[in-house]
């Protein structure tokens, strides 16, 4: 594999975790469904972790595959694809909140109204 198509591998792998984010930051958040997705995520990110720090040579060894240098620079794109996705999420989460607060203080009004309208 020549060094056009390792690059074309990790510009598509980036892209992808672009348009991840992108989807986390236009989606709303589905409970229960949400939040098994992000704890099988974290075991994910667990499981390669510990394989990372026990066998550094196959994290060198995959970026090298996808068109990267080192392996430290491929670890650096992929934090920033993660926090671009946890901005996004986080992002969310803080709409969401916002709504609801929304929505609360509208009723305690209307709540308020009534009771100060009653003789």
């Amino acid at each position: 594999m020549d060094i056009q198509n390792q690059q074309l591998v990790i510009k598509i792998l980036l892209l992808i975790g672009v348009a991840v984010a992108t989807v986390l930051l236009t989606r709303s958040s589905s409970g229960a469904r949400h939040q098994a997705i992000r704890r099988v995520l974290l075991v994910v990110f667990a499981l390669v972790a510990a394989v990372v720090i026990v066998q550094p040579s196959l994290f060198s060894g995959l970026a090298r595959l996808v068109g990267v240098g080192r392996g430290t620079d491929l670890l650096l794109y992929a934090l920033a694809v993660a926090f671009a996705c946890f901005l996004a999420s986080y992002y969310g989460r803080q709409r969401a909140l916002n709504r609801q607060i929304t929505e609360l203080t509208r009723a305690l009004a209307l709540a308020e109204g009534r009771r100060e309208e009653a003789p």
